[in-house]
């Protein structure tokens, strides 16, 4: 076996171990450091685009999913979209990672999973309609509105 050979047996052997479900960790990376700094960035993000209404959630004690929780608000489903795609570009840009992005065609509520942070764009009608936050608020307290 040379030298090529054995980088890629050994890239094998991550990704196999990466897709085992098993061994896998699915949305927060175990980090609290790395968790905090994705947070730091998807609030900066927001704030520079103009997000309206951010309220964080942490989902430390209520779910395993993800570290914390981020809700926003767009003023229409066109800002909706722009936000996702802005924060998609950011997280991609600074840290490599590909979030899972699901809604932004319709811009009225976009999901944006980050791994260490789960993201939830809404237009206010929408937001008011589902009320998130009144429900992950009732599971274990009262959230920190940015």
């Amino acid at each position: 076996m040379n030298q090529e050979d054995i980088v890629l047996s050994e890239r094998v052997d991550v990704a196999k171990e990466a897709a085992n479900p098993a061994t896998t960790t699915i949305g927060a990376s175990g980090d609290k450091e790395q968790s905090a700094a994705m947070l730091a960035r998807i609030l900066g993000s927001l704030d520079e685009n103009k997000a309206e209404e951010v309220v964080v959630i942490p989902l430390e004690g209520k779910s395993e999913m993800a570290d914390n929780m981020v809700i926003a608000s767009g003023r229409s489903t066109r800002q909706v979209s722009a936000l996702a795609d802005m924060l998609f570009k950011k997280i991609k840009e600074e840290t490599g990672i590909i979030c899972r992005m699901e809604g932004k065609d319709s811009g009225d509520w976009v999901l944006i999973d980050c791994g260490d942070a789960v993201v939830h764009l809404f237009r206010p009608e929408v937001r008011e309609f589902y009320q998130l936050e009144k429900m992950w608020q009732a599971a274990g307290g009262p959230a920190d509105a940015e």
